[in-house]
């Protein structure tokens, strides 16, 4: 049997130019959520891509995005200089790869002026937006102007974890564990203080699963109608417009807790890569190919990301590069590893 084609759209994954690893360099920033910065190429992307079947990378800059500069024109100035890169590789590699603008948050003004730019000019796919930029969350006031463009442009704003704004705690990783209530804290705010309703033309992506959102929605619901006076169904309906991404949360414990909240057509593929290495991708995809039907896996591989990105289903790629047959034989191989690792690593029923 033989691999399909590129296929998957996948919507978290990340880019890292050589310019944004300097100028995190010079800022002693050395790793993001724990993991030490990855190398990143476009050429090693695509390599990836095809070892996991994806057709088609939105890219997006990981934190700390730029909220690791003071100086608010120092931050914009680099959003511009990613934005235009990522609108450079997107146009050399068409139908390959799109991406979200980086916003210089948590300057809401400059951030609703390069998201225009983006948007209208750049023809950026969407925003990435961190869930905390230097400890202000999304959700919280002032970003209303942000909101405002976003919401009348129908945008898409992939919301992703940051450093918690507390101190971290020795032999916890942020990634394995913060990232996660990072994630959450942003969509509770952006439910329990409007943004949401006042703002419906706007798509949410939650990176990782949402975090802790599926698992907790009822308990977060019933706390939130208790606060805001609104129905529990009604908060439980709010949380459920999110779209809902599937990296590093394919695992026969997390997989089945966002089916069961999430609406059938908000769950789209992520792979995390690079900051998650090509093996933990296959680790998950085997896990999503191995534990979904047919139709619903068509759907988070692709149709699901096509409704929410137009251009992304009407613009064919490039006829897909067929790799030599030792390339493929070795692709082909790691995949039935991945898999038989992931069937491995199951817990018992006993």
């Amino acid at each position: 049997m033989t691999d399909p084609e590129p296929q998957r759209i996948d919507v978290h994954q990340h880019a890292l130019p050589d310019f944004y690893r300097e100028a995190l360099t010079r800022a002693a920033v050395t790793q993001a959520g724990g993991r030490a910065l990855p190398d990143w190429t476009p050429a090693a992307a695509l390599n990836t891509m095809d070892l996991l079947n994806v057709r088609t990378a939105v890219l997006s800059v990981s934190t700390p995005g730029t909220s690791f500069l003071d100086a608010p024109d120092e931050a914009t100035a680099l959003a511009q200089r990613l934005n235009d890169h990522l609108a450079t590789v997107a146009t050399e590699h068409p139908g390959r790869f799109g991406y979200f603008a980086t916003l210089p948050m948590p300057d809401p003004s400059a951030s609703t002026a390069e998201a225009v730019r983006a948007l209208d000019t750049l023809g950026a796919h969407g925003v990435i937006l961190l869930a905390n930029n230097q400890g202000t969350y999304l959700g919280t006031p002032g970003q209303e102007p942000l909101w405002q463009a976003l919401d009348e442009r129908g945008a898409v704003v992939f919301v992703h974890p940051a450093e918690l704004p507390a101190p971290p705690v020795d032999g916890v990783p942020s990634f394995a564990a913060d990232f996660l209530l990072d994630t959450t804290r942003a969509a509770y705010l952006l439910v329990r203080n409007g943004i949401i309703r006042r703002h419906p033309r706007i798509k949410f992506i939650l990176g990782h699963a949402g975090g802790f959102l599926p698992y907790a929605s009822h308990r977060m619901a019933v706390t939130l109608a208790n606060d805001t006076r609104r129905s529990p169904l009604d908060v439980l309906d709010d949380f459920r417009t999110f779209y809902f991404d599937t990296a590093l949360s394919s695992s026969p414990a997390a997989l089945p807790t966002l089916l069961a909240f999430a609406r059938p057509e908000r769950i789209l593929f992520g792979s995390d890569w690079p900051f998650a290495p090509a093996r933990a991708g296959q680790y998950f995809t085997s896990g999503l190919d191995s534990n979904v039907g047919t139709s619903m896996l068509t759907a988070v591989n692709r149709t699901n990301a096509e409704a929410l990105f137009p251009r992304l289903a009407t613009a064919a790629p490039r006829p897909f590069h067929v790799p030599p047959a030792p390339v493929r034989l070795r692709q082909a191989a790691r995949r039935t590893a991945a898999r038989l690792i992931f069937e491995l690593l199951q817990p018992g029923t006993n």
